[in-house]
């Protein structure tokens, strides 16, 4: 959807919205803002590799998926953005489907199975609704995906729980819930709590038409692990990267002067049992 002089940011700041004006938003920000969005990270996120947060963190170096099996592993993906982390999974053989969201982004993901030759299977869904049957994925995951921009997450895990079978792998990462009580600022200006981490109210953009622009949410790690369990998921691990030495690349509020002191990011592994 083209943006328009009603559209321009008007106002930014916590406050409550309704939950179907909020999580409508995120559509229409990615479809409107992919461009930009890849122009500014895709160097970083590569065409086909496989970053799970802005410290850098690669499935090549953890293998947080586990062993996956080329001839027998299906994988879907939540939130893939341009599927870049898809893309590598499919160069290495796996059978792979990518949804998101954002028609802008899925655009963006066919440019780049065009450039690099390496195509891979994409749908167009809600995280919360997605259309398969129960069941039907041995492992799903997603980075940054979806996650921080509906308001009822626990609809997502439901959702992944539904469709994995039964000791299937739902790994996904996340801003820390650590981060929300301070500024979005990747210097020492984000070492300084601003705000209650109780706060549940999100980060609202605002057009000047009054209209939602983007929405962004928290949780604290205990709702956050809650909605995990609450879906019938068994929780296997928490990761919190540390910022590696020599990373000196900004993204948002992240960056090596608060790296070094407060965490980024969450990555959280669970399965749904036999």
């Amino acid at each position: 959807m083209a943006a328009t002089e009603d559209d321009e940011l008007a106002e930014a700041g916590y406050r409550d919205v309704p939950d179907e004006e909020g999580g409508r938003a995120s559509r229409r920000w990615w479809d409107a803002n992919a461009e930009e969005y890849l122009q500014e990270h895709g160097d970083f996120l590569g065409a086909a590799d496989f970053v799970w947060c802005p410290e850098g963190l690669r499935e090549a170096d953890r293998h947080l998926l586990g062993e996956l099996e080329p001839a027998s592993s299906r994988v879907l993906e939540v939130g893939a953005g341009a599927a870049q982390c898809s893309r590598w999974l499919a160069s290495r053989g796996v059978e792979v489907l990518a949804t998101d969201v954002s028609a802008g982004m899925l655009q963006a993901a066919a440019a780049l199975d065009r450039a690099c030759g390496i195509r891979v299977p994409t749908a167009q869904a809600d995280a919360r609704a997605v259309p398969f049957p129960d069941a039907s994925f041995d492992v799903a995951f997603t980075s940054f995906g979806a996650l921080p921009f509906v308001p009822d997450p626990g609809r997502v895990h439901a959702e992944v729980a539904r469709v994995l079978r039964p000791g299937g792998r739902w790994v996904f990462s996340t801003t820390h819930p650590l981060r929300w009580p301070f500024p979005d600022d990747p210097g020492v200006g984000g070492l300084t709590a601003t705000r209650s981490y109780f706060d549940r109210r999100p980060y609202v953009e605002t057009a000047s038409s009054g209209r939602v622009l983007y929405a962004e949410y928290h949780r604290t790690l205990a709702e956050l692990v809650a909605d995990v369990l609450a879906a019938g998921l068994v929780l296997d691990g928490l990761l919190e990267p540390e910022w590696p030495a020599g990373h000196t690349r900004t993204w948002g509020g992240w960056g090596p002067v608060r790296g070094a002191q407060l965490p980024g990011t969450l990555i959280v592994s669970a399965h749904r049992p036999d």
